[in-house]
């Protein structure tokens, strides 16, 4: 029995009935060959975290546009927190932990840089519209590893393009990551745009930080344990409070931070514009492409070469780009 084995053997033992057992993954799309150390759940976490479009991450906005200061989250920070958040409930409740770390991890792979701002303004100009989870999935399936794809199992996959909206996840391990996204961006958020002082604590919905708590590791926690003592048969869930408190701020989180024009989201403005005037550039200039780009239209169309180009890209990159394609640059003798 080789170490995989010895692995599948275990979780086979301890893991909840609900849970996937790696064994038991419907596969992959590609044949590929089976990995003697670790199970395949293991290999797509291995091969998330390897790639180019997971380091990029930590170069994309979370929610603040290009902060000065070291503390603010970015794209892929939330990413780390979503998947501490998820693994603790996974554990808890008997999951496979190794599935819910490669969602966790997958989620955000087609997030396009500016947060948001950058695939809502995407979403306006491109043909048939744009979301970052289906464009994750394009990341996984087409665009890494120079156009072959990571070949990742049909569960972390699933996970991934049912993490946000529509559709619930297949696997319960899916629907906590689902509940972790959320839990990690409405409580780190709060925590940035008091940071940025563009909230203070005292503003908060008071009911809601009874019934969850005051400092962010307190909510956390409250709504980790509710939804742990809460999912039975099956179901992954919330007490009906803890539920309540959490929509509370959600709500208030859109309406005074989200969808408001303040001093650390005064640049979002600016970002349908920018996205735009980049995206027909590139359309009318294609020997400026890369590579793999040019691959890309031959195969599909110029439209989604340059919309995969534009959603790769990093905050740094794309303004970068901006500059030396708008930007007269001086001239001197």
């Amino acid at each position: 029995m080789n170490i995989r084995e010895n692995i599948e053997n275990i979780e086979e033992k301890i893991l909840s009935p609900f849970a996937v057992l790696s064994k038991n993954s419907k596969g992959r799309k590609k044949e590929d060959e089976v990995c003697n150390l670790r199970t395949a759940f293991q290999v797509d976490r291995g091969r998330i975290i390897h790639c180019k479009s997971f380091r990029r991450l930590k170069h994309k906005t979370q929610v603040f546009i290009s902060p000065e200061k070291d503390h603010y989250r970015t794209r892929l920070t939330h990413t780390l927190e979503v998947s501490q958040i998820a693994r603790n409930i996974s554990r808890a409740l008997l999951l496979n932990e190794d599935l819910t770390e490669s969602i966790a991890l997958g989620h955000d792979l087609g997030h396009t840089p500016f947060g948001h701002s950058g695939e809502s303004a995407l979403n306006e100009i491109v043909p048939g519209g744009f979301s970052h989870f289906k464009q994750s999935i394009r990341v996984a399936e087409k665009l890494e590893k120079d156009g072959k794809g990571l070949n990742l199992t049909y569960e972390v996959l699933d996970g991934i393009l049912n993490h946000t909206k529509g559709t619930w996840p297949e696997t319960l391990e899916g629907q906590v990551v689902r509940f972790a996204d959320r839990i990690a961006y409405i409580n780190h958020d709060i925590d940035d745009a008091i940071r940025g002082h563009i909230l203070t604590l005292s503003q908060l919905p008071q009911d809601a930080l009874k019934i969850l708590g005051i400092e962010s590791k307190f909510r956390i926690d409250a709504i980790m344990w509710s939804i742990i003592e809460n999912s039975t048969n099956g179901k992954i869930k919330m007490s009906d409070d803890v539920t309540y408190a959490f929509n509370k701020l959600h709500e208030f989180m859109y309406e005074n931070v989200y969808n408001v024009e303040s001093q650390a989201k005064v640049e979002t403005v600016k970002i349908p514009d920018f996205i735009k005037l980049l995206y027909e550039y590139l359309l009318k200039h294609p020997n400026s492409w890369p590579v793999d780009i040019k691959l890309i239209a031959e195969k599909e169309s110029k439209e989604r070469a340059v919309c995969d180009y534009i959603a790769g890209m990093t905050d740094q990159f794309a303004v970068e780009l901006f500059k030396n394609i708008f930007i007269p640059k001086s001239w001197s003798l």
